[in-house]
């Protein structure tokens, strides 16, 4: 079973902003988490129910997993500088 990915209005226009050579390299690992939200490496963040942080070089993907709807969305996409404030 695989999970669908959906993006908050903010993450996406976040993505399209990035450089076409960092968004293939996003896309990647977000793509994974279709087969497998839980991959190792992933850190769930303290404080949260379900949201979990991919690292990726100097950027940092924050997701929510649902798994009752099979679905993995994407909350922030941002450089690492920028992502927790």
């Amino acid at each position: 079973m695989s999970y669908r990915i959906e993006f908050i209005p903010s993450a996406a226009r976040a993505f399209k902003k990035l450089d076409q050579s960092i968004q293939e390299r996003l896309r990647l690992k977000i793509d994974a988490l279709t087969s497998n939200p839980r991959p190792h490496g992933i850190e769930k963040l303290t404080g949260t129910d379900n949201r979990y942080r991919i690292r990726m070089g100097d950027y940092r993907i924050i997701y929510v997993i649902q798994d009752n709807a099979r679905l993995v969305v994407i909350a922030v996409i941002a450089h690492r500088r920028e992502v927790y404030r």
